[in-house]
């Protein structure tokens, strides 16, 4: 698949995601054969007045190429700015979030918000393909405001004839919940409607949900998001069934194990210990997540203090599923958990941005 001089072949994307997708997790992703990937979700306007944080989420390494970027933002000359200054990061992409539904962004009137405002929407893309100069712009969004106020169609269309490269459609209304279904049907009739690339999204775990939504949409790829989470074995996987191979499955807990303790050395690197103990501790619970044992591990993990007690806990947890020494849990029930709310084990959650 192409995106304007890009070429991703028919490898995956992943998604940006709030405080999940920094660097240790892409490059996790693409040493496993993501074909793109995303940082988080970046204000426009913090880009141009060099706000710190928002830098720190927008940096990223050369290596980590192809990469794209995500910015949130509802003013054409704040997105123009932000696209020339984002030049001197030669991003492979730059995509305009207008999926995000998260009532702190859409308050004020950003994220999947600038679907109900086609104008404003259009200004905003022209803007951004004015600025790149040549960097592909793509746009993500939902179906509309809800089930009854479904305009993707007609947003699609101004987002192509704009002068965008590519169009993410996540195939749920703003008002839905992941506990609703994704409605694929509506990225076959984008498809159909655009020239551009389509690029689907929602309700895809397994390499077979994938398939399914080529197959059934003629959609140009698949963007992962919360799929990817402690499984970034799901992009080689994929990979290697359009190499003509087997589906290898879920990898064997050792492989896992050593994932995940190289993806948290990665987290201490980045972060510091005291900065990154909480986002290891939700990675390292995503990756045994289909394991037996999560939970006594998600209660032994949550009171730990540093790295190193982290690091031999996931060795422990390894040799005893190995060994089979945990009781047998209602998995199904633990995934289906996860799938609805992501960090399954809390009473509340912060909401991904995808």
């Amino acid at each position: 698949m192409k995106i304007g001089r890009l070429d991703i072949g028919d490898k995956l994307l992943l998604a940006p995601m709030a405080d999940v997708t920094d660097a240790p997790f892409r490059i996790i992703a693409k040493e496993h054969g993501a074909g793109l990937t995303f940082t988080q979700m970046v204000s426009a306007k913090g880009i141009i007045t060099n706000e710190f944080y928002t830098l720190r989420k927008l940096v990223f390494s050369r290596s980590e190429k192809p990469i794209g970027v995500q910015l949130l933002g509802k003013d054409p000359e704040i997105l123009y700015a932000s696209v020339k200054e984002l030049q001197r990061f030669n991003p492979d992409v730059i995509d305009l979030n207008c999926g995000c539904p998260v009532d702190k962004v859409t308050k004020y009137e950003m994220g999947s918000a600038i679907m109900d405002k086609p104008e404003l929407l259009g200004k905003l893309v022209t803007s951004m393909v004015r600025g790149s100069e040549g960097i592909p712009v793509s746009v993500k969004i939902r179906l509309g405001r809800d089930r009854n106020s479904i305009n993707v169609l007609d947003n699609a269309k101004i987002i192509e004839d704009n002068g965008a490269s590519m169009l993410i459609l996540h195939a749920r209304a703003r008002d839905d919940r992941y506990e609703v279904e994704a409605e694929w049907e509506w990225i076959a009739k984008v498809k159909e409607a655009l020239k551009i690339p389509v690029i689907g999204n929602g309700s895809v775990f397994e390499p077979e949900d994938i398939i399914e939504l080529i197959s059934k949409t003629g959609c140009d790829s698949v963007m992962i998001a919360r799929g990817a989470l402690g499984n970034p074995f799901l992009f080689e996987r994929y990979n290697s069934i359009k190499e003509g191979h087997n589906d290898r499955g879920l990898p064997d807990v050792s492989k896992v194990s050593r994932v995940c303790i190289k993806h948290l050395k990665l987290l201490n690197a980045e972060y510091g210990e005291f900065n990154s103990l909480d986002k290891i501790k939700k990675n390292v619970i995503w990756y045994f997540r289909n394991y037996y044992g999560i939970s006594c591990l998600i209660e032994k993990i949550l009171s730990l203090k540093s790295v190193d007690h982290i690091k031999e806990l996931v060795e422990l947890h390894t040799r005893k599923i190995e060994n089979k020494e945990y009781p047998k849990e209602n998995l199904e029930e633990i995934s289906k958990k996860f799938n609805n709310k992501v960090v399954f084990w809390q009473t509340e959650e912060k909401e991904l941005v995808s």
